[in-house]
């Protein structure tokens, strides 16, 4: 089994986008078992891929009364693809985690679920939190949005200097989310780092909300598919490189 985590020091940046679209391609186009644990209290991923109506107090009860994550995990409407859905309990998490004191406590949790799952993707709160310190633990990759602006950037770079600091070995793998190449700012940081993968900004991206759907579902032939495939594809480049 190998964990993703899609994570970014700022809101805003596409990143529930990548999780589900990411999530649909391993279950869809590598035939891969996968997960999707939804981590971030805003729960938009388990809005995009989840119409049961829930009780708000589940998420937590994985870090908090000892229920396995597997419990909690729900098929969706795609083949091979569950989730674990998120709710406003997670909105303690950060202080659930640095009270429980245990460092390694979401890679434990993961270890448990690798006799289910090929694939366990994490949408992660912004934010350098007790929660993404547990993600940096746990994952085998980070996937972080950048938006091609001076601020995105910045993000970035922050938190590439954090996992310096900390001597930190868990590779990062940068991708540009909402690319526009009509606007000056955008062209010029693609030409800058050619070799990070690109998501454009799109309707059929943006349709998303309304069909509670990832692209590659209702429109697979479509710029924005296409993107969100060849990204999968790299990242399990990146996956394999690492055996």
């Amino acid at each position: 089994m190998a964990t993703i985590a899609i994570y970014s020091l700022k809101g805003g940046v596409g990143k529930t986008t990548l999780a589900v679209n990411l999530a649909w391609a391993a279950a869809s186009l590598s035939s891969r078992r996968t997960l999707l644990w939804d981590l971030d209290p805003q729960a938009a991923a388990t809005f995009l891929l989840d119409r049961t109506e829930r009780s708000g107090n589940e998420a937590q009860a994985i870090f908090t009364r000892d229920v396995s994550p597997a419990k909690l995990a729900r098929p969706t409407a795609f083949d091979r693809l569950d989730l674990i859905a998120a709710d406003t309990s997670l909105r303690a998490l950060d202080r659930t985690f640095h009270e429980l004191d245990k460092k390694k406590r979401l890679a434990k949790l993961l270890g448990e679920l690798a006799a289910a799952y090929d694939r366990v993707l994490l949408d992660c709160p912004p934010g350098l939190t007790e929660t993404s310190e547990q993600v940096m633990r746990a994952a085998d990759l980070i996937v972080i949005p950048v938006i091609p602006s001076a601020l995105a950037m910045r993000a970035f770079g922050e938190v590439q200097s954090h996992l310096a600091r900390r001597n930190a070995k868990v590779p990062l793998m940068p991708v540009f989310s909402m690319v526009d190449r009509r606007r000056k700012l955008h062209a010029e940081a693609l030409a800058a780092y050619p070799d990070w993968p690109a998501i454009p900004a799109a309707s059929i991206v943006e349709a998303m909300t309304e069909r509670r759907q990832p692209v590659g579902a209702f429109a697979p032939r479509s710029p924005g598919a296409q993107a969100f495939a060849i990204l999968w594809q790299a990242i399990e480049r990146r996956l394999a490189l690492r055996r």
